[in-house]
């Protein structure tokens, strides 16, 4: 029975280390956004729209727990503010969940986003310095959170093999 939950920043390479570690290990892969538009039939986009952002981080804490409570083992990357809200960096502390925090530079992560342009709209219309401080108040702000993973691996300058070999070895 084996349980790992990535977190981090967005950029951090979560998505891509995620199914790379599926592949290699064949569990099953998740992503908690992808679980969370399944169970309601709405976009993340339309449910933070149409419902609010208090409804839609219920919904995702409602469904990370029954994620984690109902399967065995699996592998699952967060959205990356998860961890910050309703109490889920709890989950990343439980004894039968092995958690990593895939830690990137503020540098690194505005790489990584700016070349997935239509992806993060949201930073879409900033220019690099606001995207700089942007990105740097959300580490400052959710670091603690991110940091109640048992295991942080550094990312800058690895590859995805690399970091995903890394995590392999703390099975």
């Amino acid at each position: 029975m084996k349980k790992l939950i990535l977190c981090g920043y967005m950029g951090s390479g979560k998505t891509t280390i995620a199914r790379l570690l599926a592949k290699t290990t064949g569990l099953t892969y998740m992503d908690l956004d992808e679980v969370i538009e399944q169970k309601v039939g709405k976009t993340i986009s339309q449910l933070f729209e149409e419902d609010g952002e208090i409804k839609f981080r219920k919904l995702e804490h409602d469904c990370l727990n029954e994620v984690v409570n109902d399967s065995d083992s699996f592998i699952l990357s967060l959205g990356g503010g998860t961890p910050s809200y309703a109490n889920n960096h709890e989950v990343l502390k439980r004894d039968d969940v092995v958690s990593v925090y895939l830690k990137a530079s503020i540098g690194e992560l505005i790489k990584r986003i700016k070349t997935q342009p239509g992806l993060r709209p949201l930073l879409e219309t900033l220019k690099e310095e606001e995207m700089e401080e942007f990105v740097a108040k959300h580490l400052f702000d959710r670091s603690y959170y991110y940091h109640q993973a048992k295991h942080v691996v550094a990312t800058d300058g690895k590859t995805p093999e690399a970091i995903t070999n890394e995590i392999m070895s703390l099975f």
